[in-house]
């Protein structure tokens, strides 16, 4: 198993797609890493959002807003999927402060070592920090293309696309396209050790 060691990080809310999620569920515990789906729960101890397509059930039970400076190392990759999840968890009750998902977003992205996907209509929780993806190469939904380019992105028309620590893909049927791209890289990356954020083989 190639990704034993690896901790994978993937962003919750309502509105998800079903058949990407599940999938990631399945597919990197196959390759012996562990997945936490994150939200912001609110102040609840767990939180059951429904999918856009059939609105199954997805209960959360741990909070991005939990994550210190410490945990977050131990992550080796966050991922933003597709669906409506980006645009649920941008919202922020204070107009003048970020959203708080786009702040831990701000955070994964300030580590180089830490790898981020983002899928599809994922880069709308980059638009509050547009510096984000500025200058960068990706790939978006094409509903995004005016987004990506507003924020000074640069498009590439691939299904996926991988910028040195940003792995961008078009939508949400290409999940198992953009999801061996990142096993792929955490694989010859080797694994982080916990609480140093270090490369080990």
């Amino acid at each position: 198993m190639r990704l034993t060691g690896h901790k994978i990080a993937v962003l919750m809310e309502s509105d998800f797609y079903e058949p990407e999620i599940l999938y990631y569920a399945r597919r990197f515990p196959e390759e012996g890493a562990e997945v936490h789906f994150l939200s912001r729960l609110w102040g609840e101890k767990e939180m059951t959002f429904q999918g856009h397509e059939h609105r199954m059930p997805f209960t959360v039970t741990e909070s991005f807003e939990d994550v210190d400076e410490f945990a977050l190392k131990e992550f080796s990759a966050v991922i933003v999927p597709s669906g409506m999840v980006a645009d649920r968890l941008r919202y922020t009750e204070d107009p003048d402060r970020l959203p708080p998902a786009a702040t831990f977003l701000r955070r994964a992205f300030a580590d180089p070592a830490i790898l981020k996907g983002v899928i599809c209509h994922g880069m709308w929780l980059a638009a509050p920090v547009p510096g984000l993806v500025r200058g960068r190469r990706a790939v978006v939904h094409n509903n995004l293309l005016g987004d990506l380019r507003n924020m000074g992105g640069s498009y590439v028309d691939q299904d996926v696309v991988v910028d040195d620590d940003l792995v961008t893909a078009r939508t949400g049927e290409h999940c198992h396209l953009f999801a061996r791209t990142i096993i792929d890289l955490l694989a010859a990356h080797g694994t982080r050790s916990a609480g140093t954020g270090l490369w080990a083989r």
